[in-house]
């Protein structure tokens, strides 16, 4: 296949190219009804994500109640980088807003690609942990745990593989918390709230292990099939997350998720629906929706509401007071090849 053009990308922008028109289908599955998602504006991230959570209270409090533990799943992609990885104030901020209504346990669960337990000491987790006793909050790595859900993906050639996803994400007894980031990326454009939990589901091998494995590394299979791969790990995942919380307050753009610059987007985004919390973030960040293909597959296969017309905002910030065109990855051209057909067999 040939590499998408200068041409290409701009008429994608326009939505005048054959693969735009492509892209308008009908959803496969369309989401019924409308989502809301929060917006809130400040210069406190703690305060940020506090106001962002109480904007949709009264999406989250019916299911909460019906909870015998909070997970919240913090975003470590890399155990010594901070801009990259969840801050400690934006889970003081969910931690502020459970406080008041819910008496706890509070796990912290996160699989980084490395040594979780590092990323926690690195990011001061752990300090946090001892603020909040009396909400009962602890620190997992879930790499460690050895409690599997197999799922199969596709691989570089599109045969089947098998990858194991933290078997804690699974619990039907707990309230599922995503404490995302705004970034771009090397792959998919952009990661948010979906990818942040699809990605974070994986584990590797426990630290002692004889014959070490990594099934992150499955993932990564082409631009057009990691994009295949989040959707079928959020399929799976989908029914048992709760809400998302998307840390706008320093952004990254750029090289992402590891080698960007900072953002000062100074914001925060909240919504039970992660899919509409993400089109919303791709919308301050200036990312065209086509572009991000795990989001439109999870569109298209009814996970959440992508279409920003039925995407109901709280917060009382305008969209447009808060937009800033991120730059994309260096890469970005190629990444937009997962949106062609494949190539043609000799």
């Amino acid at each position: 296949m040939r590499a998408l053009s200068r041409r290409d990308l701009f008429g994608l922008a326009a939505g005048a190219s054959p693969l735009a028109r492509m892209l308008a289908q009908p959803a496969i599955a369309p989401y019924p009804g409308r989502s809301i998602v929060s917006l809130v504006a400040g210069e406190d991230r703690r305060r940020n994500a506090y106001n962002a959570l109480v904007a949709i209270d009264d999406q989250i409090r019916p299911a909460l109640k019906r909870k015998k533990r909070v997970l919240i799943k913090p975003n470590c992609v890399a155990v010594k980088f901070q801009l990259g990885s969840t801050h400690r104030d934006a889970l003081r901020g969910i931690l502020d807003y459970l406080a008041p209504r819910f008496r706890g346990p509070v796990v912290i669960a996160e699989s980084s690609r490395d040594d979780t337990s590092e990323a926690y000491e690195n990011f001061q987790y752990n300090r946090v942990v001892s603020e909040y006793r009396s909400q009962k909050v602890s620190l997992v790595d879930l790499n460690e745990e050895e409690r599997y859900e197999v799922l199969e993906l596709v691989d570089p050639n599109l045969h089947l593989t098998q990858v194991r996803l933290a078997g804690r994400l699974f619990d039907p007894e707990a309230f599922l918390i995503g404490s995302a980031m705004l970034k771009s990326h090397d792959t998919v454009v952009a990661t948010l709230s979906v990818k942040n939990m699809a990605l974070g589901a994986p584990v590797h091998s426990p630290r002692k292990t004889a014959a070490p494995w990594h099934d992150k590394r499955k993932y990564h299979a082409g631009y057009r099939q990691t994009h295949f791969n989040i959707l079928l790990t959020a399929r799976k995942l989908r029914p048992f997350w709760g809400a998302t919380v998307i840390d706008g307050f320093e952004g990254m753009e750029g090289n992402g998720p590891m080698n960007g610059t900072p953002v000062a987007s100074r914001l925060a985004i909240a919504s039970t629906d992660l899919v509409a919390a993400d089109r919303v973030g791709l919308e301050v960040i200036g990312v065209n929706p086509q572009w991000v293909g795990y989001l439109n597959y999870c569109c298209q296969a009814g996970l959440g509401q992508y279409d920003l017309s039925k995407i109901d905002l709280r917060g009382g910030v305008a969209l447009e007071s808060v937009k800033k065109k991120y730059q994309l990855h260096r890469t970005v051209e190629r990444q937009l090849e997962w949106m062609g057909p494949l190539p043609k067999p000799a």
